[in-house]
């Protein structure tokens, strides 16, 4: 399990005896965590976990609440005088974030016997959202990841890859399209174009490639892909210019930056950064 949110706050109350000096010290922070089976926002439905850390001496019980919880989660000491806690998990069951809620931040609540101990956010996925960590088009031979072509020549071979970290269920193949094909691209699972980025670790990639139209205007184009079972639409946009590919031209390259795949620039026109990450169905750690 990773640990994908936590909030601090001071420990209600003292330890009895404590001179001036040490009443006037900070209480020592008690840290609400949260934890799910990946390292990226959690969807809705899925299985999460609390703890506790920084309790103060002889709590028993504390009890986590939120909107976007099933029922609240109780915690108790790891052993009789821990700081730390254990989640206290129905036989045979595992608590889970509502299913159905829309994606946004919900308030979490530590309560002991009525006092408010730690607080945290907990950001939520909608049930069934994609996460597109890599959206690029790269001349058909270039090394990934070695710069940002500046723009792609008409008639170039170029390979396409798009990775998905909640590709959806037995969807093996996307189609791709944009004027600067000749028509719709479709791009797979399990494809030899598939370049073994190692930024694409436990997502889903799907890859494909084609040749740019030779007739097409330099300029800056839209390319499509809707995934999800048509639910989910990713936009990229590329720029074109140069002299068109000849076939007596050979492998085909961009007009400058070297060999290289492009960067993702989404439909709101922020640059997607690749980030390596954990598969969202690792198992619980034991």
């Amino acid at each position: 399990m990773s640990v994908a949110g936590l909030a601090v706050m001071p420990t209600l109350g003292g330890a009895a005896g404590a001179s001036a000096a040490e009443s006037a010290s900070p209480p020592p922070a008690v840290r609400l965590e949260y934890h799910v089976a990946q390292n990226f926002v959690p969807e809705a439905g899925d299985a999460i976990w609390f703890s506790l850390d920084g309790m103060p001496p002889g709590w028993d019980k504390v009890e986590v609440t939120s909107p976007a919880l099933q029922e609240p989660i109780i915690l108790t000491p790891l052993k009789k005088g821990s700081r730390q806690s254990a989640q206290v998990d129905a036989e045979g069951s595992e608590h889970r974030i509502r299913a159905g809620l829309r994606s946004g931040a919900y308030p979490v609540t530590a309560t002991s016997h009525g006092r408010v101990v730690a607080t945290a956010t907990l950001k939520v996925a909608a049930e069934n959202s994609a996460q597109i960590d890599r959206f690029v088009i790269s001349p058909r031979n270039a090394v990934p990841g070695s710069g940002t072509p500046a723009s792609l020549r008409p008639g170039s071979d170029v390979r396409v890859v798009l990775t998905d970290l909640r590709a959806a269920p037995g969807e093996n193949s996307l189609t791709v399209t944009s004027p600067i094909f000749k028509g719709p691209l479709t791009i797979r699972t399990n494809s030899p174009d598939n370049p073994g980025c190692k930024c694409d670790d436990d997502g889903t990639v799907y890859a494909g490639h084609a040749r740019l139209r030779g007739d097409v205007s330099g300029g800056r184009y839209t390319v499509t892909v809707v995934s999800h079972h048509g639910q989910h639409t990713t936009k990229q946009h590329v720029t074109i210019a140069g002299r068109p590919v000849a076939d007596s031209d050979g492998p085909s390259w961009a007009v400058t930056g070297g060999v290289a795949a492009a960067a993702l620039v989404l439909a709101s026109g922020g640059v997607f950064t690749v980030r390596r990450r954990r598969s969202r169905r690792a198992a619980r750690s034991a």
